[in-house]
């Protein structure tokens, strides 16, 4: 019986030279830093530093977030990366009645610049890299973050990291999403265009695969529909008036690594490869930076059990190493209780030390690329390259991501594969360890993280003294120039000054979320209907 990987592709048991006959190792990999990329972004990789190890963090108030992050840094941890509740994610305020029950359950709550303030006091702005986990509300949270640095008397030009900022994704696999695709490829333009200008170093997007593979998308599906979706962002910037080197070298990626380390390794590599051909030939970019596939990789949430948590510190050790063989940029290790609540201390403490074992007591970065030349990684290379070209040319050929969204063609697709994972996990041909073979009747209990009960009336109470305090007034004309902004065509004024203006004058998230939305209504899928 032959295996197959998770796109589906034929595993053969033996790989040799007759696997590669006709490929031209000069076309396919390149060296590394070098054009396709296939080898890696960077001609030295790991052996002058190692990826950047960058811990998902929040839950609660931001005090209770920034005491973690404190830790974290402390353990060695070289970037921050923030998870926000769902009703900041949404634009509501935590006293929103939408927001009852949600806040700060899945990450930190955020409804104003002094909560900003205070998820970040006493950590150098200057100093540290911060990727957040943002989307539909990333123009504000990336404002409020600018906002901070200024009182740290940081220049913005000085500011590194990155925002999410991928909506489309979230109209295909999460639902996160508020505004309109048009409003919202708007936002994401002016983002573009303030960051060229006003905070050169920071990532605008990070066009993300992971919470698609998340939904059950294949590591095909992962490749193409992310690609897919970085190509319309790109048409949106050249719409707007941006030339492609002005932007481009910004942009990044964020991938899942699952088990199936062979298949992440060549996944990897096919993305980089495919992405710089699209950027060189299909939109003419000739910085080598426009080119590069720059990416963040996180270990696979959805292959986590509660069954035997403990089991998890191995799963994760495998999607770190496929990660690390296959290039990433920078890491994220979910700790091994996250199936199960939000993680402890002590677990998020044991992803970070399994990423610094890999990168000190391994061999792994001594050499760049191990796996160049490999027969059986070339050729999986090959072939899930072909695959995600096929299907980004079907989302081409319905007109683009965002039609082939309105069309549901991608979440279609993933939830196919979504479905006939769950059937070989129930059916006994997928085996998970754990719950459907070695199962354990005896599984001790778990002690989770308990999130304070208490913080919603906490946030609520916060708000109420903002909104005594603040200049109401100026607030009001600042949201009134923000909707009158909002109301003209794509083009006039970029959104995110008078956003800047209303957050420094201590607007609220969801106020200013608010003000978009009665300007440009709410996204309703056509299934919703």
């Amino acid at each position: 019986m032959v295996r197959a990987t998770e796109s589906g592709l034929p595993i053969e048991p033996v790989y040799g030279p007759g696997a590669l006959e006709g490929w031209d190792p000069v076309a396919a990999l390149g060296d590394p830093g070098e054009f396709p990329f296939t080898r890696g972004v960077y001609p030295n990789m790991y052996t002058g530093r190692p990826w950047t190890m960058r811990q998902y963090a929040g839950f609660g108030t931001a005090k209770e977030s920034n005491e973690r992050y404190h830790r974290l840094v402390e353990a060695g941890t070289g970037g921050l990366s923030v998870a926000f509740d769902l009703p900041t994610q949404m634009g509501y305020d935590s006293d929103d009645p939408k927001a009852s029950g949600e806040v700060g359950k899945v990450g930190v709550a955020i409804d104003s610049v002094d909560d900003m303030r205070t998820l970040f006091d006493g950590i150098p702005l200057a100093d540290v890299s911060t990727s957040m986990t943002i989307n539909a509300p990333a123009a504000l949270l990336l404002l409020l973050y600018q906002l901070v640095g200024e009182d740290q008397g940081v220049d913005p030009a000085d500011l590194t990291g990155t925002i999410q900022n991928d909506v489309l994704k979230e109209y295909i696999a999460r639902g996160t999403y508020i505004y309109p695709p048009k409003a919202s490829l708007r936002l994401i333009s002016d983002i573009f265009a303030y960051c060229h200008k006003e905070i050169p170093r920071w990532n605008t997007i990070s066009i993300s695969g992971y919470h698609m593979a998340e939904a059950g998308a294949t590591p095909a599906q992962e490749v193409a529909f992310t690609l897919a979706n970085a190509k319309e962002y790109v048409r949106a910037a050249l719409d707007a008036g941006l030339a492609v080197d002005d932007f481009a070298p910004r942009l990044s990626f964020f991938f899942v690594a699952r088990t199936t380390l062979l298949e992440e390794v060549a996944k990897f590599r096919a993305a980089r490869r495919i992405w710089a051909r699209i950027m060189r030939d299909e939109f003419k970019a000739r910085n080598p930076k426009s080119l590069m596939l720059r990416f963040h990789t996180q270990t696979a949430g959805v292959q986590l059990t509660a069954q035997q948590p403990e089991v998890n510190l191995v799963r994760v050790t495998v999607q770190a190493l496929a990660a690390v063989l296959g290039g990433t940029q920078s890491l994220h290790t979910n700790s091994y209780d996250e199936a199960i609540a939000l993680p402890t201390e002590k677990a998020a403490r044991l992803a970070l030390r399994t990423q610094q074992v890999i990168a000190h007591e391994t061999d792994l970065t001594a050499t760049v690329d191990p796996f160049a030349g490999s027969y059986a990684v070339e050729s999986m290379t090959e072939e899930l390259e072909g695959e995600a070209r096929r299907l980004i040319g079907v989302v081409d050929d319905l007109g683009g991501a965002v039609a082939a969204i309105e069309a549901g063609y991608q979440k279609r697709e993933i939830e196919s594969a979504a479905y006939d994972v769950i059937r070989g996990v129930e059916d006994g041909s997928r085996t998970v360890v754990g719950v459907n073979r070695y199962a354990r009747p005896d599984d001790e209990i778990y002690e989770p993280l308990q999130v304070d009960p208490t913080i919603e009336a906490q946030q609520v109470e916060r708000l109420a003294v903002l909104r005594s305090e603040r200049d109401g007034d100026a607030v009001a004309r600042h949201l009134d120039a923000l909707r009158d902004a909002a109301g003209r065509e794509s083009g006039g004024t970029n959104l995110l000054y008078p956003m800047h203006d209303a957050l420094r004058a201590r607007a609220t998230i969801g106020e200013v979320s608010n003000a978009l939305r009665e300007v440009w209504g709410v996204y309703v899928p056509s299934d919703a209907y």
